[in-house]
């Protein structure tokens, strides 16, 4: 039985090691917790989510939620226990993100064909492998990756996650459940802001001590998950068109749309802690408390966890990687995860995948399966290794990527659901491929 190395229990790795253990290769998966934690991590378990426990919407109508139902009929793990450990968050995937972690984390162990290995890897393994270190990758580890490349031009970013507030700490007479324009069920717990409370809550905000991050400047920050006071520094309203604004939500005190409403959705099955949406922040811990607290509804709030900013590390992949995750050099070394430039949990979950089905059927002599852009798994895969990009940023999947369609529909929604109805018919083709272990 041939073993390939997998490096990394994240997301990506733990998608990858499952692919190729489901397909009968022996795993030997690397990963350095509990034994080296980084400033991010918080439990021994594999597919930890470090930022929120959301997994982002689930209709077809939108990118990332069609890059779920691809990886669903594909047979993905990380998919699969998601669903099995979903919270209610109205049009969205959201998890309990302990009981999610630890479901993955069983299924890795107990399968006969995976070998987990504690301890840090401060090397380049030969292959057959694939690296999925994740955008927290070790200085030693890091060191070795471009050592191995011969060059050092990774891309840093910023990464933030945001705070975590108990159920019985929230006033809810200042507060209320409702899912925006009310689709689903009343997921969310929405606080409303006056312009008064939002003028003082912006201008508090915009001036708050920041904790020390070395190099840290706003121009790196990754507008997907920028920090809240850096959206405030932009200006006034930037929040109100942002994480806190109050389109398709009404007060049902008043009946009317409030100023600017901050939401709070599920973070564990139980319901009794709640995740700040859209409040990344690497505010200091106090200032998180003072800040905060200016939110009506949350001017008692216990924080069982507060925000934590930390540098995110990216490969420069059109220079290094072909449409497979692999090296161009070598394709039995191969990348997965956020550290080959897609950004998002769902985005980590497909390289991981493509990365692994592509590496076995190297390994068996069989052909590639050509995920074409027509997909949004391959659209992101094409992205990632396209050389022609002069300035190559993180990517989360988005409809712009995929290939557009041959004939003009009207309509943004039925365009998107088009794309997506397409996709998934390549998807369910690629499927019934002689060989397509799915």
């Amino acid at each position: 039985m041939t073993e390939v190395k997998v490096v990394g229990a994240g997301l990506a790795g733990c998608e990858a090691a499952w692919q190729l253990a489901e397909r009968g290769f022996c795993v030997r998966l690397y990963e350095m917790k509990p034994e080296k934690m980084s400033p991010a991590h918080h439990c021994a378990d594999f597919a930890e989510l470090v930022c929120s426990n959301s997994l982002r919407g689930d209709r077809l109508e939108n990118a990332v939620g069609l890059l779920k139902e691809e990886l669903r009929r594909l047979g993905s793990l990380i998919l699969s226990c998601a669903d099995a450990t979903r919270v209610e968050a109205g049009g969205c995937l959201a998890v309990d993100r302990y009981g999610f972690s630890g479901m993955v984390t069983e299924k890795i162990k107990n399968h006969p064909n995976i070998t987990v290995v504690s301890g840090e890897v401060k090397s380049v393994p030969e292959g057959p492998v694939i690296i999925a270190t994740g955008p927290l990758t070790s200085d030693a580890m890091s060191e070795a990756i471009a050592d191995y490349f011969g060059q050092a031009d990774y891309l840093h970013f910023f990464d933030a996650a945001a705070p975590l507030i108990t159920l019985d700490s929230i006033d809810m007479d200042q507060a209320w459940f409702a899912s925006r324009y009310d689709r689903g069920t009343a997921d969310y717990i929405n606080c409303a802001m006056s312009k008064e409370a939002y003028t003082a809550f912006v201008h508090e905000l915009a001036c708050a001590e920041e904790a020390p991050v070395h190099g840290f400047e706003d121009k790196n920050v990754f507008e997907g998950c920028m920090p809240v006071e850096v959206m405030a520094r932009r200006g006034e309203d930037t929040l109100r068109y942002g994480p806190l604004k109050p389109v398709g939500l009404r007060d049902p005190k008043t009946g009317k749309e409030p100023y600017a409403v901050v939401q709070l959705r599920r973070d564990n099955a139980a319901g009794n802690i709640y995740n700040m949406v859209g409040f990344q922040t690497h505010l200091k811990f106090p200032e998180q408390r003072r800040v905060f607290s200016m939110i009506p509804a949350l001017r008692n709030a216990e924080f069982v966890r507060y925000g934590v900013m930390h540098r995110n590390t990216f490969l420069n992949s059109p220079k290094l990687l072909d449409a497979t995750y692999a090296d161009r050099r070598n394709p039995m070394v191969a990348f997965a995860g956020q550290m080959t430039g897609v950004e998002g949990y769902v985005e980590s979950c497909a390289s991981g995948y493509l990365a692994a089905v592509c590496m076995a059927a190297r390994l068996a002599g069989k052909p590639l399966l050509d995920f074409t852009n027509l997909t949004a798994i391959g659209a992101l895969a094409h992205y990632i290794s396209d050389e022609s990009v002069a300035s190559f940023q993180p990517m989360n999947v988005n409809f712009g990527i995929i290939a557009p369609l041959e004939q003009r529909i009207k309509g943004k929604a039925n365009k998107n659901l088009a794309i997506a109805n397409r996709a998934l018919a390549q998807i369910e083709s690629l499927i019934q491929k002689k060989g397509m272990d799915a």
